[in-house]
């Protein structure tokens, strides 16, 4: 019960590497607020958590491009379970695209989902956890924010900005006991991995069974599997890594 008696925040946690670090919490003893635009996911993953038997769950529906509404997160989480311990910035978007091919709101969509709800949602965040003597922030980058890969200028940016904030945000705020570290993935198998492939005309299995042999460890990502580095960033097993970026990826590089 790594998180007997902790409050998280989980941003995008009716998605896959959301819903699935959501049941590993609430499973360890954590309450939990799901963040999600989706109402329907919301109340998917709340009863799937109460059938389950989990921790305590709520949730708070919106958009984080709305600045209103992330720090309604975190008001919420405070009044409806008395504080913050962790955040989980883990809600994102994936705009492809070079930079002939990509539009104003999808370059502003990308800033403002990817990064700018961060900083929102940390703002917010902070003081509840320094009231508890502490916390931990756990965002999520991606290796291409760290090593850029072709056509996702957008994408890309953001998540190269999201590497950086963590590094500064951590040595701020390492003094008031807040570990902040970022997950740097690279592809995925989520329910988003493969409705992208069904926009771009493909068959989503095929398309997966493609990059699962580019991956030296014989498969890209499941959501579990990058849901289980950010729960240990999270937890007191984590407890002198402050300030990293911590990529995991089966050994692929970008670009393969």
């Amino acid at each position: 019960m790594r998180f007997s008696e902790k409050v998280a925040i989980v941003t995008g946690g009716a998605g896959g590497v959301g819903r699935a670090l959501v049941r590993t919490l609430t499973r360890e003893g954590a309450a939990v607020m799901v963040a999600d635009v989706s109402a329907e996911g919301c109340r998917s993953v709340e009863e799937e958590v109460g059938t389950t038997g989990g921790g305590a769950i709520g949730s708070v529906v919106g958009d984080l491009r709305d600045k209103a509404y992330c720090e309604r997160v975190v008001a919420e989480t405070v009044e409806r379970f008395g504080g913050v311990d962790i955040l989980f910035n883990n809600a994102g978007i994936i705009p492809r695209g070079t930079i002939l091919e990509t539009s104003d709101d999808m370059w502003h969509a990308a800033l403002d989902v990817n990064l700018t709800a961060m900083f929102y949602l940390c703002r917010a965040a902070i003081p509840a956890m320094k009231r508890r003597g502490g916390g931990a922030i756990v965002n999520t980058s991606s290796v291409w924010g760290v090593y850029p890969g072709p056509g996702h200028i957008a994408y890309c940016t953001s998540k190269g900005a999201v590497a950086s904030f963590t590094r500064s945000l951590g040595r701020d705020h390492a003094p008031d006991g807040i570990r902040v570290n970022a997950v740097c993935p690279h592809e995925i198998n989520t329910p988003m991995l493969r409705s992208g492939f069904e926009r771009r005309g493909l068959d989503p299995q095929k398309a997966v069974d493609e990059l699962n042999r580019t991956v030296p460890l014989g498969h890209i990502a499941e959501p579990e599997e990058i849901a289980d580095v950010m729960a240990f960033l999270a937890s007191a097993e984590a407890r002198y890594i402050a300030g990293e970026t911590v990529e995991v990826t089966g050994a692929k590089p970008v670009g393969s």
